[in-house]
């Protein structure tokens, strides 16, 4: 029996259609098993691909996050395109719950064109950073490193957004310069007006070489830059090729808003 899924392609952290991140979304109203999931992202390329299920009321769902590579337990552009898919699907409604597989309640409101999402707040600790990771990534000296154990993600700040922007990892030589992370943060204080610090995420352990604009880093990354620079509300700007923004503040101290916009720019049936 042919299986047919409705699935999207959406930009997301971005107002223009072309930018952001790409993510897919695919509705799925039968059950899947892990192995065609994970097929379905490596099909589609994209860098996280959703996975959404409805489970009970109008606004309630299921999502599950797949890269090309593996399952990821938190994702946020690829929340982010969801949302924007289950407002179009649902103009009704203007609040939706996301039940992540880490069991994660995400709380997604709209705001006309914007969408805020209630993310947890995650701590990093100190941690060294091998010379043969730095050398990969082409930087001669860093500011700070540090670790977040719930993404397994390893931040670099640096001190210039020039420097940040104009780096040409050697992603091969980064695979081999760490075995035991997923990913690698590298961030600076923006000199970009109306922006507080800026960012680029390489993970070519784990899923594509360099995500374009990422949402699931800033579940650290706010609170990390939120004590440097004494703000609650701060504007975050992701200066990969494609480039992407975001709104993000801590509210309390278990809990971050990330505001922005996504576009839809593809719809198609997938075939099982």
């Amino acid at each position: 029996m042919t299986i047919s899924i409705d699935t999207y392609i959406v930009d997301s952290f971005t107002d223009k259609p072309f930018k952001g991140n790409p993510a897919g979304v695919c509705l799925v109203t039968q059950k899947l098993s892990d192995k065609q999931m994970q097929l379905i992202a490596k099909e589609l390329g994209l860098s996280e691909t959703a996975f959404i299920t409805k489970t009970g009321g109008l606004n309630t769902f299921t999502i599950r996050f797949f890269s090309p590579k593996m399952e990821i337990p938190l994702c946020g552009h690829a929340t982010l395109a969801a949302s924007k898919v289950c407002f179009e699907l649902y103009p009704e409604i203007d609040k939706i719950h996301f039940k992540t597989i880490q069991n994660l309640d995400l709380i997604i409101t709209k705001h006309g064109k914007t969408i805020a999402m209630a993310f947890p707040v995650y701590h990093t600790i100190p941690q060294h950073a091998p010379k043969a990771l730095l050398d990969a990534l082409g930087l001669h000296k860093i500011s700070n490193s540090e670790y977040n154990s719930e993404t397994n993600i390893l931040l670099l700040e640096i001190e210039s957004s020039e420097v940040l922007k104009q780096l040409s990892p050697d992603f091969e030589r980064l695979k081999r310069a760490h075995n035991s992370i997923n990913g690698v943060l590298v961030t600076a204080r923006s000199q970009r007006h109306g922006f507080d610090f800026e960012s680029r995420y390489f993970w070519p352990w784990s899923g594509t070489n360099e995500d374009p604009v990422t949402g699931g880093t800033h579940t650290f990354l706010a609170k990390y830059w939120s004590e440097r620079l004494n703000k609650k509300k701060m504007n975050s700007y992701q200066c990969s090729e494609r480039t992407g923004f975001m709104e993000v503040e801590l509210i309390g101290n278990d809990t971050l808003s990330i505001k922005s916009q996504a576009q839809i720019v593809f719809k198609g049936a997938l075939r099982l």
